[in-house]
């Protein structure tokens, strides 16, 4: 069919964006997105979902695909993320591959050679964390993509950034500029995302108890959006703005007593900071109830891990639903 509605010379790219925990994937598309959407802590295994984050250059739309970092592990919630992040590289035009100049280089190819575990799209390697090296340019670097080509023969070039300060980052986007086929955009009506935002407010909500709660209990919680209701266009006498009650699982009775605090002070703390970051994306007032509630095993539980966006993976073990 004719498109008659866009742009002659409208170019479209789906990247997807790979690479190990904490890397630097979610730090890089919130500077190319110009906005803080992707959850970022400074704890490893924050991304739990793969999702589309798009923007664009003159008339080219790039569809950044942000992704779980890739890890070994036989746990079933594990195995789930990273088909995630599997999944997330699927129909993509190009692959960017983050590798963390601040760690073991090689052996994060190696690991995510081993991880990832079939074909890859063309290639970009981006090294990251710039800001973190003395002297990036004594780094042999170019010695390190020919082997790292020898494992992945996918690898096409690389860059070297920092998200944190912007080094070299246009470089690599007008590369992906010239990198795109010319094609109809999909995302039209403004979109920066294809998710919903009762998604984003689950994950602005566990992103504050990485924030608040230390060891390991951020890693056990979920969140459940329960209640989601927009009163901006409805004219509702009384009601303004966005209604949301959410539910934060935990797997213990005693991670429950953590995240709710003294008196109430801790929920108090992650709601607060929450609903600041809602309001930021949904561009008004939001009235935000949590509540904690224990769950034990829901990373084992199949209907929980549907309910968060972490369907069965190729290597899932069997797990049953509740009835």
């Amino acid at each position: 069919m004719l498109i008659t509605d866009q742009h002659p010379n409208n170019r479209s790219i789906t990247v997807a964006v790979l690479g190990a925990p904490n890397v630097g994937k979610s730090s890089l598309i919130n500077y190319l997105l110009g906005m803080n959407l992707s959850v970022v802590t400074s704890r490893p295994q924050t991304t739990r979902n793969r999702y589309h984050c798009v923007f664009t250059v003159d008339h080219t739309e790039i569809i950044l695909v942000d992704t779980p970092g890739l890890h070994r592990s036989n746990k079933e919630f594990n195995k789930r993320l990273n088909q995630q992040a599997r999944e997330g590289s699927e129909g993509a035009d190009l692959n960017l591959l983050i590798i963390d100049l601040s760690g073991e280089v090689m052996q994060q190819f190696f690991d995510f050679k081993e991880n990832f575990g079939r074909e890859l799209a063309p290639t970009w390697i981006v090294f990251s964390k710039a800001d973190l090296i003395e002297n990036v340019e004594a780094l042999p670097l170019t010695e390190v993509v020919e082997k790292a080509r020898e494992l992945l023969p996918e690898i096409e070039k690389h860059f070297v950034i920092s998200a944190k300060n912007g080094d070299n980052v246009h470089l690599l986007t007008g590369a992906i500029c010239d990198r795109a086929p010319s094609s109809p955009h999909l995302y039209m009506d403004g979109s920066v995302s294809n998710k919903h935002e009762r998604f984003f407010v689950t994950e602005y909500i566990r992103e504050q108890v990485f924030n608040l709660i230390k060891e390991e209990v951020p890693y056990e919680v979920a969140v459940v959006v329960e209640e989601y209701e927009d009163y901006r266009e409805k004219n509702i006498p009384n009601k303004v703005g966005t209604s949301i009650s959410a539910a934060i699982l935990v797997n213990k009775p005693s991670q429950r007593g953590i995240l709710v605090g003294a008196g109430g002070s801790m929920i108090k703390k992650i709601g607060m900071a929450a609903r600041e970051r809602i309001e930021e994306m949904v561009g008004g007032q939001v009235f935000l109830k949590l509540h904690v509630k224990v769950s034990e095993n829901w990373f084992s539980n199949n209907f929980v891990l549907e309910e968060i966006g972490l369907p069965r993976a190729l290597d899932s073990n069997r797990v049953w639903r509740k009835k």
